[in-house]
């Protein structure tokens, strides 16, 4: 099976993306994590032939430009980023896959447009992280303080891939040795000296502000198309109280467990998030 890559140009920006399957069957919109790429889906795309998937790298991410100097990643601004791609794709309509980050912009977005959404599935992640609204304050004093201190410096430099991989699978969510080398395909550059990250490391800044939980139940809310979230038994733990608020606001959902970590899709049990999501469309 073939892979198509494909950019778009959103305001002087280069938007890279990754497509399976032919372009004349129903389109499927799928959106990566935070730190990692479209190379994500590189063993769940092909398990879904029924669609033509595009799965694009956030800017800063992947082959994706990075933002100008002096520019934060905002949430919202990655949505607005979504909804070009999409634009510049022609769909009206379409179905949406997010993972982790992913799944959180796949909220906001479904949410603020619901006529354009036919169905979405959230893979370990269920809407952004928010912040109480007494807590504005202490998030906006940490990330001005974090932006004033950074600095551009040479990114680091490793002597072959091998290390580079090594490092991947001990990161911020530990994986495989396989997993860490398909997203390392996509998330290194070849440098002088060796390899670094296509990755700025600006995307490892905090918010500058965080949604209210009320206002993520909004967007939940909104949502009007039939949504599929697949909890990993061993991903990112939620506050149960948090978790049922966010879940009662959903009009028409089903939950399902799976097997694995954080990136199950990726790492554990392909296969399986294959066949929920099938039979979720299907349905």
């Amino acid at each position: 099976m073939s892979v198509i890559e494909r950019e778009f140009t959103l305001r002087g920006r280069r938007i890279a993306a990754r497509c399976w399957h032919d372009p004349a069957l129903p389109p499927l919109l799928a959106l990566h994590g935070w730190q990692d790429n479209a190379a994500t889906f590189d063993r769940l795309a092909p398990l879904l032939p029924g669609h033509h998937i595009v799965a694009m790298d956030f800017a800063g991410h992947g082959l994706s430009d990075w933002r100008a100097e002096g520019m934060r990643y905002h949430t919202l601004d990655h949505v607005d980023d979504v909804l070009s791609v999409v634009e510049q794709l022609g769909w009206q309509t379409f179905r949406l896959l997010g993972h982790s980050m992913g799944a959180g912009i796949g909220v906001l977005l479904a949410g603020a447009m619901p006529e354009r959404i036919e169905q979405l599935v959230l893979v370990d992640g269920f809407g952004p992280y928010a912040g109480e609204p007494e807590q504005a304050p202490q998030i906006l004093r940490d990330a001005l303080l974090e932006w004033q201190a950074y600095a551009p410096r040479p990114e680091r430099i490793f002597p072959d891939v091998a290390v580079a991989i090594e490092a991947r699978r001990r990161g911020f969510t530990p994986l495989s040795s396989e997993a860490a080398a398909i997203l390392c395909s996509r998330g290194l550059k070849a440098v002088e000296g060796g390899y670094s990250w296509t990755m700025d490391r600006r995307v490892r800044h905090h918010s500058s502000l965080r949604m209210s939980e009320a206002q993520v139940r909004a967007f939940l809310s909104g949502i009007t198309a039939p949504t599929l979230l697949l909890r990993a038994e061993n991903g990112f733990p939620a506050v149960a109280d948090i978790f049922a608020q966010r879940w009662v606001a959903v009009r028409n959902g089903e939950l399902l467990s799976l097997p694995g970590g954080h990136h199950l899709h990726l790492d554990d049990c392909p296969d399986q998030v294959a066949a929920a999501v099938q039979h979720f469309f299907a349905g």
